[in-house]
C-alpha cells in the first residue's frame, strides 16, 4: 500500500511540488483513491496528499472500514479529515521530518501505524532542505 502512496510522492516531485503522497484502500487492501501535493502546482493551498485522495475517492457511506496511506504524519488539516469522516486506520511512511496530528489521532481512537519508511524519510527531507520556504509554507510556519 505504501508503494502507491510512494509513487504519487514521486510524482508531485516531479511537478514541482512538494513530494507528500497518499493512498485509500479498503478493508481488503483494494485501491480505492490515490493523489498527491499538488500545493505549488495549482497554486492551491488545500490541495495536500491526504484530501486529494480523499477528493478522488468521491463520495462514500462510510470512511471507518478505509484506509488513509500516506508517506508523512498528516499535518492538522489533513488529521482533521480523518477525523471528521471518520477513518478508521492511518499509515503512516514517516514521522522524523513532521510528527503533525499523530498522537491526537491515536488518543481519538484512530488506528495508526508508523513504518518508518526511510525512503520516505529520505525524499522529504531532501526536499525540505532544498526548498525550506515552501515546506514552512505547507506546514503553516513563518
Amino acid at each position: 500500500m505504501l508503494a502507491v502512496a510512494i509513487a504519487e510522492a514521486r510524482e508531485g516531485l516531479s511537478e514541482g511540488g512538494i513530494p507528500v503522497g497518499a493512498a485509500i484502500f479498503d478493508q481488503d487492501g483494494r485501491l480505492v483513491s490515490a493523489g498527491h501535493n499538488r500545493r505549488v502546482q495549482a497554486g492551491d493551498p488545500s490541495i495536500h496528499g491526504e484530501t486529494d485522495a480523499f477528493r478522488k475517492a468521491g463520495r462514500q457511506r462510510s470512511y471507518r472500514n478505509l484506509i488513509m496511506v500516506t508517506t508523512l504524519a498528516p499535518c492538522w488539516y489533513c488529521s482533521g479529515l480523518v477525523r471528521q469522516f471518520g477513518f478508521g486506520t492511518v499509515v503512516v511512511g514517516e514521522s522524523r521530518n513532521f510528527q503533525g496530528g499523530l498522537e491526537w489521532l491515536r488518543s481519538l481512537g484512530v488506528r495508526v501505524v508508523d513504518l518508518d519508511c526511510e525512503e520516505c524519510v529520505q525524499l522529504l527531507g531532501d526536499y525540505i532542505r532544498a526548498h525550506p520556504d515552501v515546506w514552512n509554507e505547507d506546514i503553516g510556519e513563518e
